[in-house]
């Protein structure tokens, strides 16, 4: 696990983060793990992004659909 270092917060940032921790029954460690956590989820634009990335990437590749290929078996038979 990685460490990050901040320097230079003011004592009234950090004053309020230990009290926002405190309500919570969390450490200041704890609190500002769950801030920096929630604040690098992708929005859902960025997970729409990614996936018509993934789409264009694969869209010129035939898709053969398993009903197809199991009537294809059975049109063998």
């Amino acid at each position: 696990m990685a460490q990050v270092i901040v320097r230079n917060l003011s004592d009234k940032v950090v004053a309020s983060l230990k009290k926002r921790a405190s309500a919570k029954g969390a450490s200041l460690e704890q609190e500002l793990r769950e801030i920096l956590t929630a604040a690098r989820k992708p929005s859902q634009d960025d997970l729409l992004a990614d996936l018509a990335h993934c789409r264009a990437l694969t869209a010129t590749h035939h898709r053969t659909m398993a009903e197809d290929v199991i009537r294809a078996i059975r049109d063998e038979q």
